[in-house]
């Protein structure tokens, strides 16, 4: 007996998962409306890695110069002047991706 109800309630619940997928009202409409969500999710991801990789570049780029600067410091100007160069082309690649994502979403 136990098992046969089991086995109604398991039916139930498979036709109540069922009801949405027969109250969707047009599959392309909705399949377009999954892609824009999913662009914006993939995009938001991509932007993400970005800024992440930029970060560990400029970090990457601080930690080296004030390395150098305390090893050397009669060039710490030119150390400095690099470092702000490398920190400025780092910056534009991130600020590039950004406006990538706002292009494609």
């Amino acid at each position: 007996m136990k098992k046969i109800i089991l086995l109604l309630l398991a039916i139930v619940g498979v036709f109540m998962a069922a009801i949405p997928a027969f109250a969707q009202a047009d599959g392309a409409a909705a399949a377009a409306a999954s892609a824009v969500g999913t662009k914006a999710i993939a995009a938001g991801v991509g932007f993400a890695i970005a800024v992440f990789g930029g970060a560990l570049g400029q970090s990457r780029i601080g930690a080296a110069a004030c390395e150098g600067a305390a090893r050397n410091p009669g060039a710490a100007a030119k150390i400095q002047t690099m470092m702000i160069l490398g920190l400025a082309l780092i910056e534009s690649l991130v600020l590039f991706a950004l406006v990538i994502v706002f292009i494609k979403t």
